[in-house]
């Protein structure tokens, strides 16, 4: 079989090598999530922790709660949510919105629905390298407007990080990461390079779409497909149907580090994991402020 030659950067497509549909179940208090990574047949696609698209209503939401030794991804898809932390930081995260919190060695927080209506987003946990597991916390955040965008032959990207088709996003990511999200008009054909080494999945949110074989069936929304590593430097896609096609690309550079993690912490070690429930539970090493904050959303 003649090697396939693409124009956009690489030679040969990823295939897809597992797929997985992203069931509801509850979660944080009367959320609904479906969880694609972090779940038990997934637990962990290295550097990826989690992948949750969630929908949530008030008085529902994810009320006050700590994260160590990683970052949490929140992408906007409708409505919006109310985030505040233990150092003041507060905002609103509107459809089409970013915010990029790396925890590092520890935040308190939480994310409230806005009051009228379904909020639906994606939340990404990604994992932070040892060395960079205690960093200070910081936030990136990008309006919509700002999130840098191309259009090209019925293919629309919006670059969340990394680049595409020219433009590149000013995320800087801590763990290397391209995170996409693609719409393809009926009949659009995309050829999108990833880099060789790296882990990548797609999530599909809304339409179907041919990934990898253009002979394998279509996919639907709420699949998570991982892309086969080792071989292929880059995603193949096609939208064979009748209506848009949009989903996610990510990938990563794997740590190819052990993870010890109980739930909203995520270490190297098990002592690691000891130490960081000590710290919470004493309020020191960057839970200081911790002991008397409390959310408004949580105090009214």
């Amino acid at each position: 079989m003649p090697e396939t030659q693409i124009s956009n950067g690489f030679r040969e497509p990823r295939m897809v090598v597992r797929k997985f549909l992203a069931r509801p179940q509850r979660e944080g208090v009367g959320a609904t999530v479906r969880r694609s990574i972090g779940r038990f047949e997934l637990k962990y696609f290295d550097p990826f922790l989690a992948l949750d698209e969630f929908s949530v209503s008030a008085p529902a939401g994810f009320p006050d709660h700590p994260h160590r030794g990683f970052e949490t991804v929140t992408y906007m898809l409708q409505g919006a949510v109310l985030h505040e932390d233990f150092e003041g930081h507060r905002g609103t995260i509107e459809a089409g919105d970013l915010q990029w919190m790396t925890a590092g060695r520890g935040i308190v927080h939480s994310e409230m629905p806005a009051p009228t209506g379904v909020q639906k987003g994606l939340q990404l946990w990604i994992n932070l390298s040892s060395k960079n597991k205690m960093m200070e916390p910081r936030y990136q955040e990008v309006v919509s407007k700002d999130i840098a965008e191309a259009t090209k032959d019925g293919i629309k990207v919006r670059i969340i990080a990394g680049e595409a088709m020219g433009k590149k996003s000013p995320v800087y990511t801590n763990t290397p990461t391209m995170y996409l999200d693609f719409t393809l008009t009926p009949g659009a054909h995309l050829q999108q390079p990833i880099p060789i080494k790296w882990n990548a999945f797609v999530y599909v949110l809304e339409g179907e779409g041919v990934f990898g074989n253009p002979k394998t069936p279509p996919t639907t929304a709420h699949h998570l497909l991982l892309l086969g590593s080792g071989s292929g430097d880059g995603l193949e896609a096609w939208n064979k149907s009748l209506k848009p096609l949009r989903f996610i690309l990510v990938g990563g550079e794997p740590l190819g580090e052990p993870v010890a993690q109980l739930g909203p912490f995520v270490m190297n070690t098990q002592e690691e994991i000891d130490r960081t429930i000590e710290d919470y539970e004493n309020y020191v090493n960057g839970f200081e402020k911790a002991k008397y904050w409390r959310s408004e959303a949580l105090s009214s």
